[in-house]
């Protein structure tokens, strides 16, 4: 794919609002546009995640989850790229749920219904996802929310990958190849000091990642 001049909505959490950056301009997204040539338009918004809760959360901004936020963004985009999963493993209450649900009160669930609800809103555009990147706290040993809903984060991340395959969506497996995993202490301090949120130089990695997967799609 050419991306000089696409234009592009980037859906996401905290790491897309660029929580842990020295500013926002250092985003992954931000990096694309001033690189790449794409048009970024970026709609993360800390503590959200993919999958609908039952019970309020104590930010209110936390339970506008994705589904709920798709015809906010811009409806002319040539790419959707979306980036989440990491705060419905930790923390909500959510199951984790199985492949034949349609509900948006599981992670299953309202993968399937994101995946439709993209898929109808944006009928010709490339839609992309990014899984989660590795974190300190990812396995159900550690991660209460992890134990309850009953999946580990690698859970999460073969869960996005399932769902995209059935729609034949491209998936970009940051947990896999990014090569930020905090468990190792020079990488965190590198890339990931507080041990969830990429830095500046953790950006820079997703930017270029990311730019390189969708020049190859």
């Amino acid at each position: 794919m050419e991306l000089k001049g696409k234009k592009i909505n980037f859906l996401g959490d905290s790491i897309t609002e660029a929580h842990g950056t020295s500013n926002v301009t250092h985003s992954f997204w931000n990096v694309m546009a001033r690189e790449s040539g794409v048009i970024s338009r970026g709609y993360g918004i800390g503590g959200t995640r993919i999958a609908r809760q039952k019970n309020a959360s104590a930010e209110s901004k936390w339970d506008r989850d994705f589904i709920a936020r798709v015809d906010e963004m811009d409806p002319d985009a040539d790419v959707v790229v979306v980036f989440g999963g990491t705060n419905d493993f930790g923390h909500g209450d959510a199951p984790f749920g199985r492949m034949s649900d349609r509900t948006e009160y599981t992670f299953y669930g309202a993968m399937h219904l994101l995946c439709q609800k993209l898929i109808a809103r944006y009928p010709a555009a490339r839609i992309v996802f990014m899984t989660p990147l590795h974190r300190l706290s990812e396995d159900v040993t550690t991660n209460e929310i992890g134990l309850l809903l009953g999946a580990d984060l690698a859970g999460y991340c073969d869960a996005i990958k399932e769902v995209c395959r059935y729609y034949s969506l491209p998936v970009l497996d940051l947990f896999a190849v990014s090569g930020i995993q905090p468990k190792v202490p020079v990488i965190q301090e590198m890339y990931m000091p507080d041990g969830l949120h990429p830095n500046d130089l953790g950006h820079r990695r997703i930017a270029d990642l990311l730019t390189a997967f969708l020049k190859g799609i």
